[in-house]
């Protein structure tokens, strides 16, 4: 078969046909990414859950590669800055930074935001109901979770839109050096509002998560400057990027299953299971994030040499026949769904929890209060940003 490029314009939209292509012929398919450098992407459900777990495949590039190819590879230091973090660092450092702040998204602190998920989401649709019209993207998608996650971490209310831009560059950046020279004000300017969000901190910390993770820093060393920042970061891109994409990737979903719509609609108590087959059917993150190879592995006949790039398709993973019944198919009661949406292993999302009562609470929340609403624009006019690593609609106008 013809060699996939993942990165050219019409990928997003051809996507599951050509991974059900790659699953049925070359599941372990060579390309070359924008850098010249060989990458390997891996289509099945079964390869995936194993590969996300294997230690051959390590998340840290300054443990890949030298001191000068780690330079190459990324000139500028803010945006080594950037990818230091916890997603992508191993053990011991992985175990550290994560015990950190996972004692913030703990099952018992994320029940007790729901009072305020559910006061945002109605708050967010009571502006827009009475003018027949919105985009699920823009007006209830996107700010639901920077809401929440500023709220989380003490980020003024007058910022948060201005996430939505930096964020999307960095991820518009990803894996694609020819773009990273477009971005940099904006990566700049990032880092220039963290540096003073800090400051700030520093001088006068409040009950919230960046001040947690600013005593984190001054107690034992755990938790260096530029492991702080990079944290923050994360948690900013994280903790809204995907949940939009979810809330998003959700209502196109049932846009597109009327007979799924109605059934929630009329049955309620499927949120749970309907949430699961949103992210199993169409997953907020395209690919998991890189991993190298280490040694030489083999698989499907094919080598992965030492120092490939490894990208596990979560998107085709959970289409995958061979673990899940009509795949195609978008079943909101489907049971035993262990899609692999939210990673595998020791990088398993942090946030998943959150995410989920998140997505659970605006799709039954939209549902409830806007009961019958269609599609403003043609199919056709909908467009996929244009992110390597993400799947998400860049606008999703439906009318009331």
């Amino acid at each position: 078969m013809q060699p996939v490029n993942p990165f050219s314009p019409d990928f997003k939209e051809h996507a599951y046909e050509i991974y059900q292509e790659l699953r049925e012929k070359d599941p372990v398919h060579q390309i070359t990414m924008p850098n010249g450098n060989i990458a390997w992407i891996i289509s099945r459900y079964h390869d995936a859950v194993s590969l996300l777990k294997d230690k051959r495949l390590q998340k840290n590039p300054r443990t890949v590669f030298s001191a000068e190819q780690y330079q190459q590879a990324f000139p500028f230091p803010e945006m080594r800055l950037f990818i230091e973090h916890m997603l992508n660092s191993d053990p011991p450092d992985h175990t550290r930074l994560r015990s950190l702040v996972q004692k913030a998204f703990t099952p018992r602190i994320i029940e007790n935001l729901r009072p305020r998920i559910q006061e945002i989401a109605d708050q967010l649709l009571e502006s827009v109901e009475a003018q027949g019209h919105m985009d699920i993207i823009q007006d209830y998608a996107f700010p639901l979770p920077i809401i929440l996650i500023s709220e989380l971490l003490g980020i003024p209310t007058e910022d948060r839109n201005q996430f939505r831009q930096w964020s999307n560059a960095v991820i518009y950046a990803f894996n694609q050096p020819e773009r990273l020279k477009q971005v940099l004000p904006e990566i700049r300017a990032f880092h220039a509002y963290l540096q003073t969000f800090i400051t700030k901190r520093r001088q006068n910390p409040q009950d919230d998560l960046t001040s947690e993770l600013i005593r984190a820093e001054t107690e034992n060393e755990k938790l260096s400057e530029k492991e702080l920042y990079s944290m923050l970061f994360l948690l900013i891109i994280a903790g809204h990027e995907t949940t939009v994409n979810l809330i998003g990737n959700s209502v196109f979903s049932l846009l597109q299953h009327p007979d799924q719509c109605e059934k929630l609609k009329k049955e309620p108590a499927f949120i749970s299971l309907a949430v699961e087959e949103f992210l199993r059917y169409m997953s907020p993150v395209e690919f998991a994030t890189n991993r190298w190879a280490i040694e030489d592995i083999q698989l499907h006949g094919k080598t992965i040499k030492k120092q490939d790039l490894v990208l596990i398709s979560i998107a085709s993973a959970n289409r995958d026949p061979a673990k899940f019944t009509h795949p195609e198919k978008l079943d909101i009661t489907r049971e035993k769904n262990e899609h692999i949406a939210f990673g595998h292993g020791i990088h398993f999302c942090l946030g998943a929890p959150l995410a989920r009562l998140e997505g659970q609470i605006a799709i039954q929340t939209l549902l409830q209060r806007i009961p019958a609403f269609e599609l403003a624009v043609t199919r056709q006019e909908l467009k996929w940003q244009s992110t390597f690593l993400m799947r998400g609609l860049q606008h999703l106008p439906i009318r009331f």
